[in-house]
């Protein structure tokens, strides 16, 4: 019965509103002074940062004793994720040593930033939508690269650009005279479709609406000078296509994934605050 009590008050002063608020100003304090210390390092930010680490380890205890058990702990991923922090945060430096191994410490601290995302329900809301969207987005992905690998072929395919050292004569100075009105932007960027993982990424930058006409120019250039074999509008098409069918299409398809999840989470949340005690008792193990 002790334990009982033990655990009810954990819980209530844990979820309750003042310690929410006192934690984010330390998780605020934190993130601050996590971008201080990339910059200036003092004793005194030492000392603070040590101090918010015994509070985010107490607050641990603190979750444990609500939950009552270590399997319903862990069965929270923001626990197990504040756990994880806590824990990275009481290695000692000098076991880390000076190389590799202290800067992925040093990164791995830096995620106690994330720490903020638990502090607002809107937040956490729209992470549990982007978790429960992985199955559906990783499906979504997958005909996505399906696409992107056909194009990318078709694309090396029709519009690589033959190497000049290859070139003699009169396609030499075609060559050079394409270099001279349609060079590649930057100048040190290689051929667009010059390799299948090169075209990847261009078809990914016209996907993003970054200067994919140019590309569509200077190929319309290299089809009128003969460096490509295919006509103008061949090239037109294509990248008309592969705009209308990656930006319109897959990613309104991954978009309407991760509505309809948010949808579905917003509508568990409302049942939640319907009926608070049923889900008390579901996550609690009673």
């Amino acid at each position: 019965m002790d334990s009982m009590n033990i655990r009810e008050k954990c819980y209530a002063f844990v979820y309750g509103k003042p310690f929410d608020v006192f934690i984010t100003i330390v998780i605020l304090v934190n993130a601050f002074l996590i971008g201080v210390q990339t910059t200036e390092q003092n004793a005194t930010i030492d000392a603070i940062q040590h101090v918010i680490l015994w509070i985010f380890t107490i607050e641990c205890l603190l979750r444990y004793l609500a939950a009552g058990n270590m399997k319903d702990y862990l069965s929270s991923g923001w626990n197990v994720f504040d756990l994880l922090l806590v824990i990275i945060g009481w290695i000692p430096p000098s076991i880390a040593g000076n190389g590799a191994t202290m800067m992925a410490l040093r990164v791995l601290r830096v995620f106690r930033v994330l720490r903020l995302l638990r502090t607002a329900s809107e937040i956490k809301l729209i992470i549990s939508v982007l978790i429960r969207s992985l199955k559906s987005l990783v499906y979504n992905g997958l005909l996505f690269l399906i696409f992107m690998y056909l194009f990318a072929v078709a694309g090396v395919s029709m519009f690589r650009l033959p190497d000049p050292a290859t070139l003699h004569g009169e396609q030499l100075q075609k060559y050079e005279q394409l270099m001279a009105e349609a060079p590649h932007s930057p100048a040190n960027s290689p051929d667009p479709y010059g390799s299948i993982d090169e075209a990847f990424f261009t078809l990914f930058r016209a996907l993003t609406g970054e200067d994919w006409t140019d590309l569509r120019y200077n190929l319309v250039t290299a089809a009128k000078y003969d460096i490509i074999s295919v006509s103008p509008s061949v090239v037109t098409i294509f990248h008309v296509i592969w705009f209308c069918i990656a930006a319109f299409l897959l990613l309104n398809l991954v978009t309407g994934a991760v509505i309809n999840n948010y949808q579905m989470s917003i509508e568990e949340a409302v049942e939640r605050k319907k009926h608070p005690e049923s889900h008390t008792e579901a996550s609690s193990g009673h």
